[in-house]
């Protein structure tokens, strides 16, 4: 195959379908993308890929983390105030704000209490019209973080005051209203859709609040948006905004260096030093917030044994992984929040590398002849920059070990979710990226019980684990939380639901004629400010 002619068609049909949507003299930036989204609703997900097609540049939050740190600031409520007992969150909502008007909608109101509303009851009450809207509705995060037990009420005081009213307090409920999940969508869109018989259109043809407009979707090719001239931010710098879904890091780099992109993520590792040598580019990098690590299923013999579990843990060269799939850009990882997170239990000990007591502890469990799987992710991600390679390590430390390993992938949608199924064989390679700067962001949603069958790819329900967690929530004083998550850390390593496998730095290569790029420390990707010199 010639490389470069492909190359050359595939950025030539990207770059017509800009232009005939948008005219030849509009200034685009381009984002080249590592994978497709699942979909455009952000509340039915929790994947970084599917948040940054979709509530990064769409939609707008009540509060919004400001770029580049997890401080919290006004959003589309211009401030909120907290009751002393903790219980009652009144939010005081901007006025003037427009939703898109696109082809496909054309909104006759402005934001309001209505879509708070909506945004938030479609997901807490399972009677509510929309609660299964779509095949497969499942309202991951929402749940994942407890916020059905959480919430009490949510009351409309008047079109732009709106209180949620709580059953206990929250300490980062700030914070989780920032997330995600909780982007604002638009109650008089979604009536237009209901009434048309065309539910599913809310997670396909998105409409938002934010600084961009979506335009179109080309499965597994391109995204395309347009500035939202309406922002109550101001419109944007650039005109368009486009996602060049591009799976290969190689050739990310390539189209990077060739113009025809202008920002990339997840570069390999063993291109960083060829690209801190290209005077056209720029590399920023920084410490992830992240974890990587393997989920067993403990639902499924012989995982549900933390004695089993801890054996193949031992049997794991964790340097070995760093030096092929990491090179010099990983730290091993023994807890499951990353050691830049207050809170990080240091006293733990790892699972060292130990071969000999992995198989004696195998032995005592009563396992022969273990065969299982281990799925690899298809696509980069900051916590692990080549799944394949990390499981064919592991594969070859578990033969010698006397267990075989099958080493399975599917699309990434697909591999997300298969990997929720409580029946799911052997153990997934994932990881996390922090949401919003608490510990309760990993511990409670990765590994709490209400994220079984979710966002607990391990399926593990842990009495005493589970305790700490939701205690931790209730207090206020960070000083009490702190000792809550060591506690939690501790247990979590003697019952050993995931191997703990790294902590990642993460690199953001772009174009030097690209100005107003923050990297953000949760791992998402932001373009609202971002400019390119033409």
């Amino acid at each position: 195959m010639n490389f470069q002619k492909t190359l050359k068609a595939s950025l030539l049909g990207v770059s017509l379908a800009v232009i005939a949507a948008t005219g030849a003299s509009a200034k685009n930036l381009v984002y080249c993308s590592e994978g497709s989204p699942e979909g455009f609703d952000a509340a039915l997900y929790t994947a970084g890929t599917t948040f940054d097609a979709s509530s990064k540049p769409i939609y707008n939050r009540l509060v919004e983390f400001k770029r580049g740190t997890t401080e919290v600031l006004p959003g589309l409520a211009e401030s909120w105030e907290v009751s002393e007992d903790g219980l009652e969150y009144t939010f005081k909502l901007r006025q003037g704000v427009k939703f898109h008007t696109t082809s496909f909608f054309t909104p006759t109101r402005d934001f309001n209490a209505d879509d708070v509303l909506f945004t938030f009851e479609r997901q807490l009450k399972k009677d509510h019209p929309w609660h299964e809207y779509t095949a497969g509705t499942a309202w991951e995060y929402f749940e994942g973080m407890s916020m059905p037990d959480l919430i009490k009420e949510i009351v409309k005081v008047d079109d732009y005051t709106v209180k949620f009213v709580l059953n206990r307090p929250e300490a980062p409920m700030i914070a989780n209203l920032a997330m995600d999940f909780a982007s604002i969508v638009s109650a008089e869109y979604a009536a237009q859709l209901e009434a048309a018989g065309t539910k599913d259109q809310l997670n396909q043809q998105p409409v938002g609040t934010g600084p961009f407009t979506f335009v179109g979707y080309q499965k597994d090719a391109v995204i395309r948006y347009a500035a939202n001239a309406d922002y109550w931010g101001g419109k944007q710098p650039v005109d368009n905004l486009i996602f060049a879904i591009t799976p290969d890091a190689a050739v990310r780099l390539q189209k990077l260096k060739a113009g025809e992109c202008h920002i990339m993520p997840y570069p390999a590792p063993a291109d960083i030093a060829d690209i801190q040598s290209d005077d056209t580019l720029t590399l920023m990098e920084q410490q992830g917030l992240n974890v990587g690590y393997l989920a067993y299923n403990t639902k499924q013999a012989p995982f549900d044994k933390p004695e089993v579990r801890k054996a193949l843990n031992h049997a794991i060269n964790k340097q070995a992984i760093l030096d092929a799939v990491f090179q010099g850009s990983g730290q091993a990882a023994k807890n499951p929040i990353p050691p830049t997170m207050w809170s990080y239990n240091d006293a733990v000990e790892d699972d060292d590398y130990n071969p000999e007591l992995a198989k004696e502890m195998l032995e005592a469990a009563g396992v022969k002849d273990l065969s299982m799987k281990i799925w690899a992710m298809p696509v980069q991600r900051p916590y692990n920059p080549n799944a394949r390679r990390m499981a064919e390590v592991i594969q070859a430390d578990y033969a010698n070990i006397g267990v075989n390993v099958e080493i399975v992938s599917y699309e990434w949608g697909e591999y997300l979710s298969r990997s929720k199924d409580e029946n799911r064989d052997g153990a997934v390679l994932l990881g996390w990226t922090g949401d919003n700067g608490d510990p309760d962001n990993f511990l409670a949603v990765l590994l709490g019980c209400d994220g079984v069958g979710g966002s607990n790819r391990a399926q593990w329900c842990n009495e005493e684990f589970d305790a700490l967690i939701m205690k931790a929530k209730t207090v206020t004083s960070k000083e009490e939380r702190t000792k809550l998550y060591e506690e939690a850390q501790v247990v979590f390593k003697e019952q050993a639901p995931w191997a703990t496998i790294a902590h990642s730095v993460v690199f953001m290569p772009m174009s030097s004629k690209v100005t107003g790029y923050i990297m953000d420390p949760l791992g998402g990707h932001w373009f609202d400010g971002v400019d390119i010199a033409e």
